[in-house]
């Protein structure tokens, strides 16, 4: 299974924000096991840079952001995935709209997000890191 995951959910795991690390944590390691792909842009990990940066420091941060760049799959944003975001009329928050075009190009069969709201427009599943945990790895 091809699984993006959201901005929040990494800005959770390097900075052990909580009460949400335990589970976003948990979603991290899925990467270990052969039946999920994980997914996230250079956007998201641009966003999770800057809060661990601010937290524990640039080079503390880059070792962090090494460490989960071995982990995920990096997807591209393309001019396809511009040109989705901006020709969809339901997509009001842009960042929402590259990261969501980003992981249908790369078939993705879920979002992971603290903001599902953001994703309101999705054609596919859109969880926070809790109820997937429940309701597709259990």
């Amino acid at each position: 299974m091809r699984v993006f995951l959201d901005a929040n959910v990494l800005v959770s795991v390097l900075n052990k924000e909580y009460p949400l690390f335990p589970h976003s944590a948990r979603i991290l390691s899925l990467a270990d096991q052969r039946r999920f792909q994980l997914y996230t842009t250079p956007i998201c990990l641009a966003i999770a840079f800057y809060f661990a940066e601010k937290k524990c420091g640039t080079a503390q941060a880059k070792q962090k952001m090494q460490i989960l760049s071995s982990k995920i799959h990096i997807a591209s944003v393309d001019s396809q995935t511009v040109l989705g975001a901006i020709s969809n009329p339901s997509v009001l928050d842009f960042e929402d709209g590259l990261e969501y075009y980003s992981a249908m190009q790369h078939d993705c069969n879920a979002i992971i997000t603290e903001d599902s709201e953001g994703f309101y427009f999705s054609e596919i599943p859109v969880y926070d890191c809790r109820k997937f945990l429940e309701e597709v790895v259990f």
